[in-house]
């Protein structure tokens, strides 16, 4: 005969609020830092003619910071007919390769979650999402499904939030220029390349290029040159990659 064990799930659930709860206050302050930004995309938008609800939908769908700014850059640009799609794919896609990365660093620490919470979080893991999930797993190895909601939901809806919000204070920023927001997108990818820095043999990749950029963008129209650069610095990550001395 079975019997109810409501103390037992009681204290699973308490369990459950409190692994939440953690992760939402350990994702705080990097949900506070990506508010600008979800702004400056949002006012990004309505300056290259966009919709509300199209930039909240394609947050939705993509949530990657840097892809939106890619995208949003290549949307105006002087492009072939038909190719502007191909660009922003293609550029994107060698933009955002680190994600198969970042899921292999996690795989081992989140294999264990149930499905429903797994795989939801995979699709809407950004780089802070995932920096927490790894910190948390090597720090007291406490990772819950609760826990991994608590990182990911809140940071997906506060994207999508101030992405809105800054679609309604569009006009009023006017042009994102004059406040030097347009550098953003370069900020972004700096960003970006000193986050895969980590010893002196990634900088040849890093050089090839902006090399390969520099002089695509003299040849090539529109934005192509970007995605010339990332093609030309993953294959030579690619040809140059050698396994890590454990020595």
């Amino acid at each position: 005969m079975k019997t109810h064990r409501p103390h037992s799930d009681s204290l699973k659930q308490q369990e459950a609020h409190a692994g939440f709860f953690s992760g939402c206050l350990d994702i705080l302050p990097m949900a506070v830092g990506a508010a600008p930004f979800g702004v400056i995309i949002g006012a990004m938008a309505i300056q290259a003619g966009l919709e509300p609800w199209e930039i909240v939908f394609m947050g939705a769908v993509v949530f990657a910071g840097a892809a939106q700014f890619i995208a949003l850059d290549m949307w105006t640009s002087a492009l072939l007919p038909g190719s502007v799609a191909l660009a922003i794919i293609g550029t994107t896609l060698m933009g955002n390769l680190r994600h198969i990365l970042m899921g292999a660093a996690a795989a081992p620490h989140i294999r264990g979650i149930t499905p429903w919470v797994r795989y939801p979080y995979l699709y809407v893991m950004a780089d802070e999402t995932w920096a927490m999930t790894i910190r948390r797993a090597r720090v007291n190895n406490d990772l819950g499904p609760a826990y991994l909601a608590g990182l990911a939901l809140p940071f997906y809806l506060n994207w999508l939030v101030w992405s809105y919000v800054g679609t309604q204070i569009g006009d009023v920023i006017n042009d994102p220029a004059v406040y030097g927001f347009d550098f953003v997108f370069t900020a972004v990818f700096v960003t970006l390349i000193f986050g895969f820095w980590k010893a002196d043999r990634h900088l040849l990749p890093i050089i090839v290029s902006a090399m390969i950029a520099l002089l695509a963008r003299e040849v090539l129209p529109g934005t192509w040159y970007i995605f010339a650069g990332s093609v030309a610095g993953v294959l030579t990550a690619i040809i140059t990659y050698r396994e890590p001395s454990h020595e």
